[in-house]
């Protein structure tokens, strides 16, 4: 079975949430919780905290919008999946 198909997996998928904007992150988390087979594991607020808290705690997931401060979604993109290949969801209003 594959990566996403929830009945092969023994744990929740990890998210991680990257988003600048305080409402968003509450509403996607809320969204997020409400399914059993995903778990939440952090927010960040800019690139730049986002590479951090990938490195920290290595979610499955990433949603991730592209314009954040200090370091913008493309250019985390371009990091990220040089140093630690994730799937990410845009999650955008660009």
């Amino acid at each position: 079975m594959g990566r996403g198909e929830t009945s092969a997996r023994s744990r929740p998928v990890r998210v991680l949430v990257v988003d600048d904007s305080a409402y968003v992150r509450r509403t996607l988390r809320a969204l997020l919780l409400s399914s059993m087979d995903i778990e939440v594991v952090g927010t960040a607020v800019d690139g730049n905290e986002g590479l951090v808290a990938v490195e920290r705690l290595q979610p499955d997931v990433i949603t991730l919008d592209l314009e954040i401060p200090r370091l913008d979604g493309f250019a985390f993109l371009r990091i990220l999946m040089r140093r630690w290949p994730t799937p990410v969801i845009v999650v955008s209003s660009h």
